[in-house]
């Protein structure tokens, strides 16, 4: 897979690296003198090329056609705007990823102008806040099938709801799979007899509406506020 970076800044240089280092072809684009002597010592000559962004001449010499993905990353929104309109509109890049600065322009992130994804930080941090909050203790380890489920792990306190419970007379199954229970450091695969003990830790696949009622059958009743039923 070919990507092409707008924007030789720390965020532009470390997906470059990034990427390199995964084994993916790259070119990142940057005008700027005084970055481009950074950027010649932290990557490959090669996966450097000398110019604005903004420019279709410029774009079209560092191989847009070529590209599968252009993640515009530059410190300023209207010029992110720009290159995704350009890519997609001139060049047909299949994918264009746009990095939002400022919260308040990322209503203009959308398929007006052709960005197919908008990397808003205010909005990530705000999402990884709530999901913290509302799942008490309780961690994701990674989301699968575009975030409609994710696999999480949690400990089972002392005093848990859960406890001694079957688990098929938890009521978790269309929304919730419990995968693995690691007791005393051994890992077993359950059943539906299963019953979970204080301290063992689950690995669960789980859709947001089944990772709350998990959330809720191991809340810790020293702290049940903590899982105050607020919805992910």
């Amino acid at each position: 897979m070919f990507v092409l970076i707008a924007g030789g800044g720390r965020t532009g240089a470390r997906l470059a690296s990034l990427l390199i280092n995964e084994k993916y072809r790259v070119r990142l684009i940057e005008n700027r003198r005084n970055l481009l002597a950074h950027l010649h010592q932290e990557l490959p000559t090669e996966a450097i090329y000398e110019g604005n962004p903004i420019d279709p001449t410029t774009l079209e010499a560092a191989g847009v056609r070529e590209a599968h993905v252009l993640a515009s990353v530059t410190s300023d929104d209207s010029m992110n705007l720009a290159i995704s309109f350009i890519a997609k509109k001139m060049f047909d890049v299949p994918r264009t990823i746009a990095r939002v600065n400022n919260p308040n322009n990322a209503w203009l992130f959308d398929e007006k102008f052709h960005v197919d994804v908008a990397l808003n930080t205010a909005d990530v941090l705000a999402h990884l806040i709530q999901e913290e909050m509302s799942l008490g203790d309780m961690m994701t380890l990674f989301k699968i099938r575009r975030g409609r489920y994710a696999v999480v792990e949690e400990k089972v306190p002392l005093g848990a709801k859960a406890i001694g419970i079957q688990l098929k007379d938890m009521d978790l199954a269309e929304h919730c799979v419990i995968a693995a229970i690691i007791r005393d450091g051994v890992m077993t695969l359950p059943r539906g007899d299963s019953t979970l003990r204080e301290y063992d830790e689950i690995i669960a696949v789980a859709s947001p509406a089944g990772a709350q009622k998990l959330s809720e059958l191991l809340a810790d009743p020293a702290h049940p506020e903590r899982n105050g039923g607020r919805k992910i």
